[in-house]
């Protein structure tokens, strides 16, 4: 008899969570509290649901070919990034492919995930739901957590002297969704991730004045890099990763510092990071352009609000503020689990690779999607979720539950101490995550294998855009497709942008292209490889 798994969420999380049971052979239940699939990607006029969806604008930060389930590329004529229409239009697509959506309860809520009396022996989980009013209750051998990252808005309200005597309107950027309504007002952005700098671009259009404060200071990069092909799949490579990983930490940082600066001088934009602050990167296209036209003017952060004024770190004050749009991000929360689970999912220090709660003796419940990272996220989360179900089934091991929570509290323990860094809001490396979590199924890539075996492939895995379809190549979930759709990841791409033809357009991939470009770079860090080497050669008989 197939275990049964309960699935909360049907986003882009749960889609691949379902899809990740049935390719186990296991039984999945997919509870989800809207009336559609998609999560925040499907869009509404409204949010008074309490949900986050995108707003109507939104186009994605990362290209088709970077950010699609691993078995199941974008049609070629798809643009390499869209807009919320297109790629849920990609999930539907997906959802019906592998007939997905006769696995989902629409409508239902999950009102608490309970351990069953007899849980160190069976692992099995006691689910409550709600659909119309009324509750049912049901007994699942597992459950997949699948709500997003994004689910509470974080509006720091206490955090402003003085918010709360100022008479204009107050929004979290959860409730954006068109420019329309914000014609000729004054408005102050506060916050620059990704969705700030969107909608501080949009509201320029059509506002009197758009204010855009930060504490931090961004980098600011293009969906298009040089020669004009997608961003994400000219850095996302296996040899930058190598590079990377070799090179001197100053070194690097000077490179992509200098590289960042030669589009636009940030300090000059008022958009340098802060000294002391972590760094971070947002893609847009325009905002440079905005302050370069003066329709967006950068702030430092707000000291304290008056009536209708602002008064910044500076000094400077800004007067005729009618709106304030708090784009400060998110906090998840598991409103549905019994502490103290409750509380340790929250503190992600206390997920094993982001995924398992290290203080259960049975590895039946897994939070999926719950990451950041450099790359996309329903990559990671697909991968995730291959990973679960494979544990679920008894096919992959995860250390004792014990061990997990010794090393967790010593780690908790030396952040508060400050002896380590805390990392839990820092962005994780795509390439070294997705190894990690695929080293656990068996399905990373062996590339020097590749190299012996198909030379070709091996050149495209290594040197060309590290794409979801790597990890079909080997191992369990191995897919036939996944070669043949690496070699034409440059035809897709190129597809939607050939609507005039010309002569002599063509992709970035050739022998020539790579060796003129990183042949001088690959070397240098070989170099740096074999004498660190060497030197640990040196070093090991004087530590013996």
């Amino acid at each position: 008899m197939a275990k049964r798994v309960a699935v909360i969420g049907a986003g882009v999380s749960g889609l691949s969570s379902i899809k990740c049971c049935l390719d186990e052979d296991l039984e999945p239940t997919c509870f989800e509290r809207s009336n559609d699939f998609g999560g925040l990607w499907k869009f509404t006029e409204t949010s008074e649901d309490g949900m986050t969806r995108v707003y109507k604008s939104l186009v994605t930060n990362v290209c088709k070919e970077m950010s699609c389930y691993s078995d199941f590329p974008f049609q070629e004529d798809y643009p390499n990034f869209m807009n919320q229409e297109k790629f849920w239009n990609y999930l539907q697509e997906f959802a019906e492919h592998f007939d997905l959506l006769k696995y989902i309860q629409f409508r239902t809520t999950v009102c608490s995930v309970t351990k069953c009396p007899d849980f160190s022996k069976t692992g099995q989980w006691d689910v409550v739901t709600e659909t119309e009013g009324k509750q049912y209750r049901a007994v699942f051998d597992a459950v997949m957590v699948c709500t997003g990252r994004f689910l509470n808005p974080h509006l720091p309200l206490e955090s402003f002297p003085g918010i709360y005597r100022f008479k204009g309107q107050i929004l979290h950027s959860q409730q954006y969704k068109s420019p329309e309504r914000f014609q000729g007002k004054r408005i102050l952005v506060i916050g620059l991730g990704n969705t700030g700098g969107d909608i501080a671009v949009e509201l320029s259009r059509t506002a009197a004045q758009v204010l855009l404060s930060t504490r931090t200071g961004t980098w600011v990069v293009n969906r298009s890099s040089d020669g004009g092909y997608p961003f994400n799949m000219m850095i996302t490579r296996r040899h930058h990763n190598f590079v990377a990983q070799v090179l001197p930490s100053c070194v690097l940082k000077w490179i992509q510092e200098k590289h960042l600066n030669k589009r636009f001088d940030h300090a000059n934009y008022g958009l340098s990071i802060t000294k002391g602050k972590k760094p971070k990167r947002i893609v847009n296209d325009e905002l440079p352009t905005c302050i370069l036209c003066g329709t967006v003017t950068m702030k430092t952060s707000v000291k304290e609000f008056a009536e209708n004024s602002v008064l910044f770190e500076d000094g400077t004050m800004e007067r005729n503020i009618d709106i304030v749009i708090f784009a400060t991000g998110y906090t998840f929360s598991f409103p549905f689990l019994e502490e103290p689970l409750k509380s340790l999912c929250t503190k992600k220090i206390f997920l094993y690779k982001q995924v398992f709660p290290s203080n259960l003796e049975r590895t039946t419940l897994a939070m999926i999607g719950f990451i950041g990272l450099t790359g996309s996220i329903l990559a990671g989360t697909e991968l995730q979720a291959r990973w679960a179900t494979r544990v679920f089934k008894g096919l992959c091991k995860l250390p004792p539950s014990q061990k997990l929570m010794a090393e967790a509290m010593q780690k908790e323990q030396l952040i508060e101490r400050g002896l380590m860094k805390d990392t839990k809001e820092d962005k994780l490396d795509y390439i070294s995550y997705l190894d990690d979590i695929a080293a656990c199924i068996g399905a990373k890539p062996n590339v020097p294998l590749l190299f012996l075996k198909d030379p070709r492939l091996a050149w495209e895995v290594f040197f060309g855009p590290c794409t979801p379809y790597q990890y079909r190549l080997m191992g369990p979930g191995k897919w036939h497709g996944a070669r043949n759709a690496i070699l034409t990841q440059w035809d897709r791409t190129l597809k939607p942008l050939k609507t005039r033809i010309v002569p002599d357009s063509s992709r970035p991939a050739s022998l020539s292209h790579y060796l003129k470009a990183w042949g001088v770079p690959i070397l240098f860090a070989s170099f740096l490889l074999i004498h660190k080497s060497s030197l640990f050669l040196k070093l090991v008989p004087e530590k013996l």
